[in-house]
């Protein structure tokens, strides 16, 4: 079994995938997904968290009516001087006002797309990264763009299995980014590539740095992310995707 070739490999790692300048030899494919934007310039791959936004967010109200439930027992629970009951009324309650704001925020505080673009001529990667701390809603949470050249980008499979409430499981994989300190090993930023992303959505970006749009097959209909439905309403209220003016026009245009 082949050992991690990054310091340190990312979590629920498999493999390493092909360095950015090695040609593909498997089957170059981004699955159902289209590009926000390719041409000779610059390709533009989404990163949407789609509907699973809508269903966090439909799910958190019914929590706030549950976690108030507790709260209603407290009066007679006092009655009888039954301390232990009450607090622990109070305690549940809080835990589902926490879960609740949390669902929400979760839901809402994401912008609609965390793009990111591959600029050809430039050689380099652009991310639309939004960081954030899933059990603190109260913790400030942003959007960071960073951009790195591409000599320094590395990809590894990954895959972790979790535990659903009901007792079932669910298994997660996908590909994860990692960039490297020039000349090492040493990871000095990570991010994930996508939704779902595997091995054939890295041999489709890495044929389109290394041989342009030409040797990839057309892609579909591409979608502008600040396009939403009108049934999407978590998406509705979330932050549309804003990328700062100057990095904006660098990671679209030619040197």
């Amino acid at each position: 079994m082949s050992r991690p070739l990054l310091n340190p490999p990312c979590k629920g790692w498999i493999e390493d995938l092909p360095y950015p300048d090695i040609p593909p030899t498997i089957e170059t494919s981004l699955g159902s997904q289209n590009p926000n934007h390719q041409d000779l310039v610059y390709l533009e791959l989404p990163r949407t968290l789609g509907w699973a936004r809508e269903i966090m967010a439909f799910l958190a109200f019914p929590t706030v009516a549950i976690s108030l439930f507790p709260l209603s027992l407290i009066p007679s629970s006092l009655e009888y001087r039954d301390f232990e009951n009450t607090f622990l009324s109070i305690l549940a309650s809080a835990c589902g006002i926490w879960m609740f704001i949390i669902g929400l925020r979760v839901s809402l505080s994401p912008p609609r797309d965390e793009p990111i673009r591959f600029n050809r001529p430039r050689g380099k990667m652009y991310a639309y990264n939004f960081k954030y701390c899933w059990w603190n809603p109260f913790a400030t949470w942003k959007v960071e763009t960073v951009s790195y050249d591409w000599s320094q980008v590395r990809a590894e499979r990954w895959s972790q299995n979790g535990a659903l409430p009901n007792g079932g499981l669910i298994i997660k994989w996908g590909v994860m980014l990692s960039i490297v300190a020039p000349g090492t090993n040493n990871v000095i930023d990570r991010f994930p590539l996508g939704i779902m992303a595997d091995q054939h959505t890295w041999a489709y970006i890495c044929t389109y740095m290394q041989e342009g749009p030409s040797a990839l097959p057309p892609p579909g209909e591409p979608k502008d992310h600040n396009d939403v439905l009108w049934c999407e309403f978590a998406l509705r209220l979330a932050p549309k995707v804003n990328w700062p003016a100057e990095m904006d026009l660098e990671s679209r245009t030619a040197p």
